[in-house]
This record gives C-alpha cells, sequence and structure tokens, in this order.
C-alpha cells in the first residue's frame, strides 16, 4: 500500500545532513524524492567515512556509512546547477514539485534563478523549505553553521557535561537531526495550508533557531527562574532521583517522576522510611536535598547487579534500564521484536542495512524499497520522463553537465 506521501515529488536539494534527513522522512513517508547532486562528488557525506559500505566482492564502494544513514528513498540525479542547462534541469522539475528542500548558503541560489520568487513564479502551489546555519535574516544570515557549533552557540553544551569535564557536544549532530524534524513539520503544516488554499510558501529553517527552541524545560527554567542553569553531568535539574546509580556490575538508570513511584522505590531499596522522611518525602525536597539523597541510594544499588535491580524495579513498576552501547541495542529484544533494523538491494554491495523511522502507520504502512543511491543512479530516468531524448542526454553527460 503506498504511504501517506505517494501523491507528493520533492527535490532534495540538501547535503551533510539536516535537509537529507529531512528528504528521507518525506521518503519513508512515501514521497517521491530526487536528490540533487553535484557531478563527481556528490553530497559531502559521501566521503565522510570510515567506516564504507563494502561491494559483493569486499572492496570499498566510496559510499560512506555517514551517507548511508540519510538518503533512503531516493533517487539520485547528478546534475551542474552552475550551468544554464543544468538550471533549466531544476526548473522544470520544480515546475512539476510539491516540495523543494536546500540548505544553500542565503542568497546563493538566487544567481541560478532557482530561488523561491524564481521557482514560484513558475508553480505557485511549491513549498519550498530552506534550511540555513542561523535563517533568512539577522546579523548572522550569511554566516556558515555546523552542528558542533550550533550546539555551543545555542546553548546545549552549556548544560551538557560535568563540572568537571566542562561543556560536550551530544554524540550525534542533534541540532541537524532536529532541524530537519522540525522541517518536516514545517512541511507537512505548509502542505494542509496550500490544500485549502492552493497556495504554496517558502519555509524558513534556522539550526540556531532549532537548537535555542527544543531546550523546552531548561529555557523555562531560566526565563522564570532567572539562574543560568550549568551542566548537571546526568542527572536531572526538576526531578530527584533521575539518573544512574552504580550497580554491582555497571549501573542502571533510575528514573522516577513523582511522589508515589518515589514511595515504591523507597520500599525496593529496603529504606521505606526515606519516603517519611521530610527531606525527601516531595519532589521540591528531593530536588533541594539531592546531595544527601543520592549517596544513600547508591550505596544500596551497589549491592546487586544491573539485571537484579531491573527486575525489582520493573516489579514495582518503575522506569529503569541500562546503558547499552549500540551493540546491546540492536541485540536487544524489543528492538528486535520492532523490527527496527532493515536490510536494503543496493546495486554494489547486494544489500545495505537500514534503521526504519520510528513511525508506524495502522492504514498506511509504510514501504521502504529503495537504498541510498549512489551518485547519478537515476539520472537518465529522471530526464527521460521530463522528456529528454537519449541523445539529449549522452549530450549533457559528454558536456560534463550530468553524471
Amino acid at each position: 500500500m503506498p504511504g501517506p506521501l505517494s501523491h507528493i515529488r520533492v527535490l532534495d536539494m540538501s547535503r551533510v545532513l539536516a535537509g537529507p534527513w529531512a528528504g528521507q522522512l518525506l521518503a519513508d513517508l512515501g514521497a517521491e524524492v530526487i536528490k540533487i547532486e553535484r557531478p563527481g562528488g556528490g553530497d559531502d557525506t559521501r566521503q565522510w567515512g570510515p567506516p564504507y559500505l563494502k561491494d559483493r566482492d569486499g572492496n570499498e564502494t566510496g559510499e560512506a556509512a555517514y551517507y548511508l544513514s540519510s538518503n533512503r528513498g531516493k533517487r539520485s540525479l547528478a546534475v551542474d546547477i552552475a550551468t544554464p542547462e543544468g538550471q533549466a534541469i531544476i526548473a522544470r522539475l520544480a515546475a512539476d514539485s510539491d516540495i523543494l528542500v536546500e540548505n544553500f548558503r542565503v542568497g546563493a541560489l538566487a544567481k541560478y534563478r532557482l530561488d523561491y520568487a524564481s521557482l514560484a513564479a513558475a508553480n505557485p502551489g511549491l513549498i519550498y523549505c530552506s534550511i540555513t546555519g542561523f535563517g533568512q535574516t539577522g546579523p548572522y544570515r550569511d554566516k556558515p553553521g555546523y552542528d558542533f557549533m550550533i550546539q555551543g552557540m545555542g546553548g546545549l553544551m552549556s548544560v551538557t557535561g560535568t563540572p568537571e569535564t566542562g561543556p560536550l557536544k551530544v554524540g550525534v549532530a542533534i541540532s541537524d537531526i532536529s532541524t530537519g524534524l522540525y522541517a518536516v513539520v514545517a512541511i507537512l503544516a505548509a502542505l494542509t495550508h496550500r490544500d485549502k488554499t492552493g497556495e504554496g510558501q517558502m519555509i524558513d529553517m534556522s539550526l540556531l533557531d532549532t537548537q535555542v527552541a527544543w531546550l523546552a524545560n531548561q529555557n523555562m527554567n531560566y526565563l522564570v527562574g532567572g539562574v543560568v542553569p550549568g551542566p548537571r553531568g546526568n542527572s536531572h535539574p526538576n526531578l530527584v532521583p533521575y539518573q544512574p546509580f552504580p550497580t554491582s556490575d555497571g549501573q542502571i538508570i533510575i528514573a522516577v517522576g513523582n511522589d508515589a513511584q518515589f514511595r515504591r522505590l523507597a520500599g525496593v531499596l529496603g529504606k521505606p522510611e526515606l519516603a517519611d522522611d521530610a527531606r525527601f518525602a516531595s519532589s521540591d525536597a528531593r530536588v533541594g536535598n539531592r546531595d544527601a539523597l543520592i549517596p544513600i541510594i547508591e550505596a544500596v544499588t551497589a549491592e546487586k547487579t544491573t539485571a537484579a535491580w531491573q527486575e525489582l524495579l520493573e516489579e514495582a513498576n518503575i522506569a529503569c534500564g541500562p546503558i547499552n552501547d549500540l551493540a546491546r541495542v540492536f541485540d536487544d529484544p524489543q528492538v528486535k521484536a520492532r523490527g527496527m533494523v532493515m536490510d536494503l538491494d543496493h546495486p554494489l554491495a547486494g544489500s545495505v542495512p537500514q534503521v526504519r523511522t520510528p513511525i508506524t502507520y495502522s492504514a498506511t504502512p509504510l514501504d521502504y524499497d529503495r537504498a541510498p543511491p549512489t551518485l547519478g543512479q537515476q539520472s537518465d530516468e529522471v530526464l527521460e520522463e521530463l522528456g529528454y531524448s537519449a541523445d539529449d542526454i549522452a549530450g549533457l553527460r559528454g558536456k560534463g553537465i550530468i553524471g
């Protein structure tokens, strides 16, 4: 059964992660996504290895795992947009597309007449999503932006890490990923608006805006309380206990969200009196007295294994879990039962592993049938669909305009 966006065509003119992540999610939801890449090199992340995917003979294909993480479900058209012929190809595609996603620098596509104003003149219903580091306005609009610097500038690193380590970034490019997700939300809302009015629009997405926006409770703790939060390591600013605790063979995360859960935890720990202690009886009190409470819990949890505590805590309906590395994540029975890992046919490697989107539908189940494309893998078929003849395509390839 086709996905819910099977009637939608997307031009993905983005590279690296935020834009490609948005394009991949739209493809997962059923949209036709055409990835526009430069001939000879393609998306920067194709070379962001190791590791690289290996072909059937065990040789590296040149397709980095990084690229493979965010380009599933797309067709690749390699075209030089710096040429008039390449610009004409994009304009023809955009005239018959619903969505365009790009992450060029502010104003960079205007010189090719591939900006929103130029393309919307021919296709007023076009939804044009521009993703940049700092947005289309403001004093930083012309600056480049990468995830690491945005994590720093946007406040995330100031609350990540410990007083001993200092600021730390998150272990994945979370500003990019979050911007890609917000971009898809914005695109879907714009599609709804277009369904009502026939009107497309431009969407201005910024990595910095996204990073600032999703600090959530940390933002409000500062705006309401006036205190600048610092790094707390693995503890929570508003909940106690809500962190890892030592066990006899590792660590276990215990997450207590209310007073009733804390009372049950106190019983499991064999210290029911903690729930009646005025220092710990309420959430506010536990936050204020965390330095007294945490060592008490640590002394008890260190006496049993992680597995033993997990069994006891789950019996008491207290949220808990181990800290898994990725080998354990993908060996976890719940992850396996949910089918999070799948293999897709690949022209060079035979198959390539993928991690499915976490979205599941009852009426329109998602169909994953296209591996991340090799560079220019579908150039000929996309151009043929546009009406280019075999001679036209050969001529464009001979001039280096397509790959």
